[in-house]
């Protein structure tokens, strides 16, 4: 998902309520990262170098589990993104996962 680091669920971050959420639905994990550039339809340029547009920077919200868990919690993110007013772009990606584990 990506979501502007200035939107807001009651008061906090809504990056912080869609993790609390997938988190107490037992998904199998997640992480958000804040990106440092960026530029998207309008064509204006965020980025942490310009002091004025460093709050406008995207947030990722990374969510990991089976596709059928995915699909389940979307409702979830639709209904949070629609109590904040919130524009939300999400992006489904199938995933091959692999451990490596570093040899003894």
């Amino acid at each position: 998902m990506y979501v502007g680091e200035q939107a807001k669920h009651h008061h906090r971050p809504f990056y912080e309520a869609v993790i609390a959420e997938a988190k107490e639905r037992g998904l199998a994990g997640a992480t958000v990262y804040k990106g440092i550039l960026s530029y998207g339809m309008s064509g204006t340029v965020h980025t942490t170098k310009i002091l004025e547009l460093s709050q406008s920077l995207p947030i990722v919200i990374e969510i990991m589990d089976t596709e059928e868990r995915i699909e389940e919690f979307l409702p979830t993110v639709e209904r949070l993104a629609a109590e904040s007013g919130t524009h939300v772009h999400v992006t489904l990606e199938e995933v091959r996962s692999t451990v490596i584990l570093p040899e003894k």
